[in-house]
């Protein structure tokens, strides 16, 4: 480990009381397991799991230019977010790439926040007050002041509804409220997620001083269905299985939004960064997309692996690849030629010069 290593602030409960298997993970620190990666996964898909995800950043935009600031950085269409509720967007980086994926959260009047990748915090809060220069909304970058536990799964709510009087059966999916929880007034829970969707998705934004007692409240709270703290490689196989993309592999500076499927998430009604860049690509079409595939023949797909057609001719790359712990079979993502883009086409993927035969699918593959 180097010192240059950013450490979360419960890195000794997951390091000496936790016993976790602690690797570099976005200039951080991190637990990438406690127990397998098999056995966290389960335990999220079916009872409980807590993430420290402390080292994701968070921006707070504020004051009357703070929506502008916002409809210019990011593709997505912020006027339309009612206060209590979030919305997932991207930086456009000005040249047809992406700055980070991200997420917005209108907490109030005037004031917003965005939750950004941990790797890219240092970027991402330059590049916003670059773009802020001529716009002059009130910035504050606040990613040192709070702990992040991201708690999932079947019995998520049932969990945290021990630990406040807000009803979480209630909240619907990507909203946000301020709310006393674990006795402590004023924390930010969200109905937000990012390794499984709608009810039993949950993040819990705290003080990083209240960190440590929050912690110990949730696991005694969850204690009856079996909660455990679950590391980086269960969240990556849980986010896979979810088809969510990884900033990083599936989208960086280099890749396209309109390439990457977020049209959905690129609004047209608006002024932003690259939008006629993006709107002459929706508009003209493609040459390459990222699609998701599930293996037919045995075989563990990986990052940069090449992708065929059945004679052997490179037509893509992937992108992120994993075996599935639930469908126990080789899942994975990655850019392919346009022509071979569409729903049960056959693909191969060539892991140690021999093809094996995949199936483009439409994600989640575990709903």
């Amino acid at each position: 480990m180097t010192q240059q290593l950013k450490k979360v602030p419960l890195n000794q409960l997951h390091e000496e009381e936790l016993k976790a298997k602690m690797v570099e993970f976005a200039g951080f620190w991190m637990p990438v397991r406690y127990s397998s990666d098999k056995d966290e996964h389960m335990t999220v898909r079916q009872a409980v799991g807590v993430f420290d995800v402390s080292h994701m950043g968070e921006f707070f935009i504020t004051g009357d230019k703070a929506l502008e600031l916002i409809q210019y950085v990011s593709a997505n269409d912020a006027s339309t977010l009612p206060i209590g509720k979030a919305q997932y967007s991207y930086f456009p980086n000005g040249k047809g790439g992406i700055v980070d994926d991200l997420l917005v959260y209108h907490l109030g009047e005037k004031e917003y926040m965005m939750v950004v990748n941990a790797a890219n915090i240092e970027k991402d809060w330059q590049w916003i007050q670059t773009q802020n220069q001529n716009i002059g909304a009130t910035l504050t970058n606040r990613s040192d002041e709070f702990c992040l536990f991201a708690v999932q799964g079947p019995y998520a709510a049932n969990t945290l509804q021990k630990l406040t009087e807000t009803a979480l059966a209630d909240m619907p999916y990507y909203a946000i409220t301020r709310t006393t929880f674990a006795g402590i007034p004023n924390i930010m829970l969200a109905s937000t997620g990012y390794t499984k969707k709608g009810s039993g998705s949950f993040e819990v934004f705290v003080p990083q001083a209240e960190a440590y007692q929050v912690w110990k409240k949730i696991f005694e709270a969850g204690a009856e269905w079996g909660i455990k703290p679950i590391g980086l490689g269960a969240r990556d196989t849980l986010r896979l299985e979810m088809g969510y993309c990884l900033y990083g592999n599936d989208i960086t500076d280099h890749t396209s939004p309109i390439e990457a499927g977020l049209g959905w998430v690129t609004k047209f009604t608006k002024n932003f960064i690259d939008a006629d860049l993006f709107k002459k690509q929706k508009e003209e079409g493609i040459s390459k997309k990222l699609v998701a595939f599930r293996m037919v023949e045995k075989g563990i797909p990986r990052s940069h692996y090449p992708i065929c057609d059945a004679n052997g001719n490179t037509i893509g790359e992937v992108t992120s690849g994993t075996i599935s712990p639930v469908l126990n079979i080789g899942i994975g993502m990655g850019y392919v030629n346009t022509t071979h883009n569409a729903l049960n086409t056959e693909v191969f993927v060539k892991i140690r010069e021999q093809l094996h035969k995949a199936i483009i699918v439409k994600p989640p593959f575990v709903d």
